[in-house]
């Protein structure tokens, strides 16, 4: 077996014409975050969010029929390692597919006002293992994830 790690790292922005309040409350409180983050095409059988430095947010998604490896678990586990109120949270974070462990991340969202809205800035490094979905496909991800926010922030 292959025992290779693939390390990458990117950064991706989005601006909302909503103040960082609006936006940091839309990570923090449980019911908000699932709306965006948890539901939709892949919708979560479990979601748990305790938003305080040290405290663990996991989710539990279930592959499509139309995937590779219909039925089978995904699941993160992420601990918060620092918040700024309205500012900056960082989350550390394992995703597992299955029984296997296929990724660790450290996750960095920045608010910065701007213009009466606010400028996000994920900062996302990361190391791939064995069988991971990859660099690319995680870039993806959140790209659409970030999208979802928007959406959200606009209702």
């Amino acid at each position: 077996m292959d025992l290779s790690a693939t390390h990458d790292t990117f950064v991706l922005e989005r601006t909302y014409p909503k103040p960082p309040d609006r936006v940091f409350a839309a990570f923090a409180d449980p019911a908000k975050k699932r709306r965006w983050y948890a539901e939709g095409e892949h919708a979560a059988e479990r979601f748990e969010l305790d938003f305080r430095v040290g405290g663990i947010e996991r989710q539990l998604f279930r592959l499509g029929e139309n995937t590779p490896f219909p039925g089978t678990a995904i699941t993160t586990e992420g601990r918060h390692e620092d918040i700024v109120p309205d500012r900056r949270i960082v989350i550390s974070s394992t995703m597992s597919l299955g029984e296997r462990r296929i990724s660790t991340t450290l996750a960095t969202f920045e608010l910065v006002p701007e213009d009466g809205g606010t400028r996000l800035v994920l900062t996302h490094q990361a190391v791939f293992y064995e069988g991971a979905d990859g660099p690319e496909m995680r870039k993806g991800g959140w790209e659409k994830l970030l999208d979802q926010l928007g959406a959200w922030l606009e209702e």
